[in-house]
């Protein structure tokens, strides 16, 4: 595995690179659709390979583990194969999960005991079996176990919480180097930097994940419901201290305007359930602002979705057409709406690194941020 930076955009940190899998390259930045359970929700696999055409999705631990469980994995030859996937995937720690099950879970020293969501019957996540069990799944990149604090945090736990998380990580790298990959492809550890709002904590976990020379780093604790500004000066604070010479992962961001705004901090892989989900409800990300579709405005619009064309669905159908479906709860609307998003999201990270490699992304991302800042 490599990574390789290639250029730095001059009037911000924004970065273009290339990062070498044995499943394929990713051009970053990058934005990883989010594949929870082997599935991205709304789109199948050709779909999702031929119209929105990701270098890169993600998977999720937890619920992997849960369904279908790693025996069922192993079976299958690891998850690539057990979904027909042939590119590259990272999955996260199950960390954020157990973080939202704050009325199903308990954290100690040892790990996390959690209550599953399926059927409450108990488990328990260690740093050393959440190793193990994305070893069983097979992503590419894989990330150590940590714990997601909330926001707002108390300063005192959330630096108890910080470092645990770095103990939590000295297990993960110890385990990970004794345990094999599976399935004949080199995997990859990122470890996750915590801290919360809060500067000198994030300085200190990230200055501790620098100094765990891992192959690439990630950012974990943000897009919890802290403002915006937040999130920047947190980044800003993280991007200061991290080797520019490794990827740098935002956990769980975010908008279009909260991407490109962390790219010009130097982030380069980003992931959200946002245009997902966001699809299935109705609202749509363009170039010149959101579109909630269920409005009445659009009832005899029979102009493109987005006249400029990004995939197959924005020219096929008109607004008025896929409001028709929401408005008559027809599963195609939210297809539709999902294999736009997605589409949008990938076009918006691409145009961003043609313009870091053409040494103009600043004056662009100012201009998109402004045009994407509106309801239409």
């Amino acid at each position: 595995m490599q990574f390789d930076l290639l250029t730095t955009d001059p009037a911000s940190k924004a970065r273009a690179g290339k990062l070498t899998t044995d499943h394929g390259v990713i051009e970053t930045p990058i934005f990883m659709p989010v594949g929870t359970v082997a599935s991205v929700k709304g789109v199948h696999q050709r779909e999702l390979r031929e119209d929105i055409n990701p270098d890169i999705i993600l998977g999720n631990t937890y619920h992997l583990y849960l369904r279908p469980g790693t025996g069922t994995l192993q079976k299958a030859g690891g998850l690539h194969k057990f979904m027909n996937w042939d590119r590259p995937i990272l999955t996260d720690s199950g960390g954020f999960q157990v973080y939202s099950l704050s009325n199903r879970r308990k954290i100690k020293e040892e790990g996390v005991r959690f209550k599953s969501h399926v059927d409450g019957s108990m488990h328990l996540f260690t740093p050393e079996n959440v190793m193990e069990i994305q070893r069983q799944i097979g992503a590419d990149i894989i990330m150590a176990f940590d714990e997601c604090t909330p926001y707002p945090c108390d300063y005192r736990y959330a630096k108890r919480s910080m470092h645990m998380t770095h103990r939590w990580l000295d297990r993960c790298i110890t385990h990970f180097e004794k345990t094999p990959a599976l399935y004949g492809y080199e995997q990859a550890l990122f470890p996750i930097i915590q801290g919360s709002t809060y500067k000198d904590l994030r300085t200190q976990s990230a200055e501790y994940i620098a100094n765990s020379n891992a192959f690439g780093n990630a950012i974990g604790g943000l897009s919890v419901g802290e403002p915006a500004e937040e999130m920047y000066a947190m980044t800003e604070v993280v991007t200061a201290v991290l080797p520019e010479e490794k990827p740098r992962y935002l956990m769980g961001v975010g908008t279009p305007i909260n991407i490109l705004e962390n790219i010009a901090l130097g982030i380069d892989m980003f992931d959200c359930v946002m245009p997902t989900r966001n699809a299935r409800n109705g609202m749509l990300f363009t170039a010149h602002g959101t579109i909630n579709i269920k409005n009445l405005k659009w009832a005899e619009d029979f102009s493109p979705i987005d006249e400029m064309g990004i995939t197959w669905v924005d020219t096929e159908y008109s607004k008025a057409y896929l409001r028709h479906l929401f408005k008559c709860h027809e599963l195609l609307g939210m297809q539709i709406a999902t294999i736009h998003n997605l589409g949008f999201y990938m076009w918006l990270v691409r145009e961003a690194r043609k313009e870091i490699l053409a040494g103009t992304f600043t004056e662009w991302k100012n201009k998109m941020v402004k045009q994407m800042d509106k309801r239409l």
